[in-house]
């Protein structure tokens, strides 16, 4: 990988860790939340899912936004007003409030999730876009691996408020960053100025590309399930089986490490198979692994060993799908790459949060309704890679 690439993949990686952090770190504190505001599991997810519909409908004006005025200026905004939600949430009196700041939290993080997929198809295309999208997946992968160990560091002295805190220190790490060390990549000859309907007429265009379409919800179905995972896992792992927040964290990370290892190959391995191969194989094996686990715990023959490990299994194979159809998703929409960013962003985002606001209403207390509800995406975003994914010639992603 050649110097300028791995810099890129650091900068944006580091900056799109702001709002998965703001996810992750808190993760052990969910049910000490719950507790200390007297409110019930669910209310305490929707602190979660608020977050996620937030940051899956601002995509669609980050998007436009950073087409029309470059990549920078609405990182600006979006990371300060993350930052003045996150001070806000460190002194919330209740419930109710601590979930009104999180939608800002959740709207100020959208930026630096959905541009800089843009910046990187302003930069590349094919394999190369793929190799650096792998990398800033992999820096953002150190999130949902370090992240909720920092965050019961943080949480066991000093209290669940203190993550917001901290959080609010790295948005001023992130502002640095975008100051002093990224690049503006949409020279102002290419900038496209803001009309409504051009919006609408960008966002039509989209709508009817099945191959975006079909694209876009395979991720979208691998995130739903991750999301799944993020807002019952705690009460699983802690309350069902036990752990403490260290030890949560540790199987959390344990959860992440197959999507991390995988996202790394898999340029390489797009080039090897091609990505219609490569997204059907994969999505078939996340299914069958997703779908025998449940199976497993349904017979009663399931436990939180055989769960990791077989999560660990199947995020290896979603590692691989994630970072490819983002890519491609993008290919064939370079003159709009903001809105086909956001676009896809708030689609998968919004699907995310409506299976986890699924897995809070199903939530019993035990493993099954998140197994299920993981077991059915995988399942769906196979049938949907073999009906939408085509053939693309080796030129395309090499």
């Amino acid at each position: 990988m050649d110097r300028q690439l791995l810099k890129m993949a650091l900068i944006l990686g580091l900056m799109s860790t702001i709002g998965p952090f703001a996810i992750d770190m808190y993760l052990p504190a969910l049910p000490t939340i719950a507790d200390d505001f007297g409110a019930p599991v669910a209310a305490a997810q929707l602190t979660l899912t608020t977050y996620f519909i937030a940051f899956g409908v601002a995509q669609l004006f980050y998007g436009p936004a950073a087409d029309m005025f470059g990549r920078k200026p609405p990182i600006y905004f979006g990371l300060g007003l993350f930052a003045v939600a996150s001070i806000s949430c460190a002194f919330a009196p209740n419930i109710e409030t601590l979930t009104t700041f999180r939608f800002f939290q959740g709207l100020g993080a959208a930026g630096v999730m959905s541009i800089p997929r843009a910046i990187i198809r302003d930069l590349y295309t094919g394999a190369k876009a793929t190799r650096l999208m792998s990398t800033v997946m992999l820096v953002i992968s150190v999130s949902p691996m370090l992240a909720p160990l920092v965050g019961s560091i943080i949480i066991v002295p000093f209290g669940w408020r203190a993550v917001f805190l901290a959080v609010t220190g790295a948005a001023g790490i992130a502002l640095l960053l975008n100051a002093f060390a990224l690049p503006e990549t949409l020279a102002r000859a290419n900038r496209v100025p803001f009309r409504f309907g051009t919006m609408l007429s960008s966002f039509a265009t989209l709508l009817r590309d099945p191959t975006y379409l079909g694209l876009t919800f395979i991720g979208g179905l691998g995130m739903a399930a991750f999301f799944t995972f993020l807002g019952s896992a705690s009460f699983v792992y802690m309350e069902f089986y036990g752990l403490s927040p260290t030890m949560f964290s540790v199987a959390f990370a344990a959860n992440a490490a197959g999507f991390f290892i995988a996202s790394q190959f898999a340029s390489n391995t797009m080039v090897r198979f091609g990505p219609s191969r490569l997204i059907r194989g994969a999505t078939f094996f996340y299914a069958a692994t997703t779908v025998g686990l449940l199976l497993l715990f349904l017979a009663g023959l399931g436990s939180i060993w055989l769960m990791i490990a077989m999560l660990i299994f199947a995020n290896l194979f979603m590692g691989f799908v994630i970072p490819s159809v983002m890519v491609l998703s993008l290919d064939d929409h370079g003159p709009i790459a903001g809105a086909a960013a956001a676009l896809g962003g708030t689609l998968q985002m919004l699907l995310g949060a409506g299976a986890m606001v699924l897995g809070g209403v199903l939530f019993d207390g035990t493993p099954v309704p998140m197994l299920a509800i993981i077991a059915a995406c995988g399942t769906t975003a196979f049938v949907l890679a073999l009906g939408t994914v085509r053939s693309r010639t080796p030129q395309t992603v090499e």
